[in-house]
């Protein structure tokens, strides 16, 4: 199935996790007001790398932030609460939940969270890893629970988040979306053929993701749609009128089951895999590291985790002057995952703190 996220230690759906916490506060010149960010999540919210004792610094989370210090004229804390390699139930139990002391300082006013990418990725490796008659209840099981988290985390964060003034979900990409356009080990129960993997995953993710935005509706939260900011294109690729990362996007009031069609069907032929995230129709970027899961990063720049802690913390100015953000977006915001997400994320920045 589909994820967002892989594990601690590399890109295969084991159960092993890791704490990757950080703090890293965004300097502006002449601010005497900080705020905090706090983002809750799994490898793609902590930034992995490869490394388990270092995190890119410019994951999305980081990148929001950016966006925000000059026009609230503030330096930003941003709070990377995270865990490489937690399912949902984890990320909302001992993160969300474990960890809501960092949401519920008075000066918080970005909360953001993403989960269901491990159930996915466990989902779909047991599934590869199936001969015979194939069984899809691990499939059914990643859905529900991803179901039941995502509504209890924006409970929980509605609770304890009092000052946030906004509140992000971020949905699913697929990775491996090339790689999953192959036949199963296993053969279905009523074709007793083998089963095209992505053609089975997808309507998964798919309603994972209306729900995410859904709920986000229901809520009042923000939903970053990055299944179609990541396997969109930046321009209208079949002649519709539309640009393809738009087309893809979540359309509040669309039901569950028209979503789902509109996305395997419909517009199927605009989905692309994120390794080729193409800007225009000659020029693409590689959203995807060589793991084929996790997002690819701008900046060498690392934050560094205590072995024994898991945690990490820093300071430091801006990457981008404001003379370079320009209509809301920096230089590169289209060209690594993580700027898409982060940008994607920044959408929603109120105004004023």
């Amino acid at each position: 199935m589909v994820g967002v996220l892989a594990l601690a230690v590399s890109g295969s759906a084991v159960a092993s996790t890791i704490n990757q916490n950080t703090s890293w506060t965004i300097t502006k010149s002449g601010a005497t007001t900080t705020y905090r960010a706090v983002a809750y999540g799994d490898s793609i919210f902590a930034g992995y790398n490869g490394n388990l004792f270092s995190v890119a610094r410019r994951a999305a989370p980081m990148v929001d932030g950016e966006y925000a210090v000059y026009p609230w004229n503030a330096n930003l804390e941003v709070v990377r609460r995270t865990k490489s390699g937690a399912l949902a139930s984890d990320i909302y139990n001992n993160k969300i939940i474990g960890e809501k002391s960092y949401m519920q300082a008075s000066n918080t006013r970005i909360v953001a969270f993403e989960m269901c990418g491990n159930d996915g990725l466990q989902a779909r490796s047991t599934f590869a890893g199936q001969s015979g008659t194939c069984n899809y209840a691990p499939l059914d099981t990643a859905l529900s629970n991803c179901t039941n988290y995502m509504q209890l985390a924006m409970q929980a964060i509605n609770q304890y988040a009092t000052t946030a003034k906004v509140k992000i979900i971020a949905n699913l990409y697929y990775p491996g979306y090339a790689a999953d356009n192959a036949l199963s080990g296993c053969t279905d129960s009523g074709t007793g053929q083998k089963v095209n993997k992505q053609d089975k995953f997808l309507p998964y993710i798919a309603r994972i993701n209306w729900r995410a935005c859904n709920f986000a509706n229901t809520y009042g939260f923000k939903c970053v749609d990055d299944f179609a900011q990541y396997m969109g294109a930046d321009y209208d690729s079949n002649g519709d009128g539309q640009v393809d990362s738009d087309a893809l996007r979540y359309v509040q009031g669309e039901s569950e089951n028209d979503y789902v069609t509109r996305i395997t069907t419909t517009l199927r032929s605009t989905i692309r895999d994120a390794n080729t995230h193409f800007a225009n129709a000659s020029t693409s970027y590689d959203y995807i590291q060589s793991d084929d899961t996790h997002p690819t990063y701008y900046s060498s720049a690392t934050i560094s985790l205590n072995i024994f802690t898991g945690t990490g913390s820093g300071s430091g100015a801006p990457a981008f002057t404001q003379a370079q953000i320009v209509n809301g977006q920096n230089p590169v915001w289209n060209q690594y995952g993580h700027e898409r997400m982060g940008w994607g994320l920044s959408t929603f920045t109120p105004a004023t703190p």
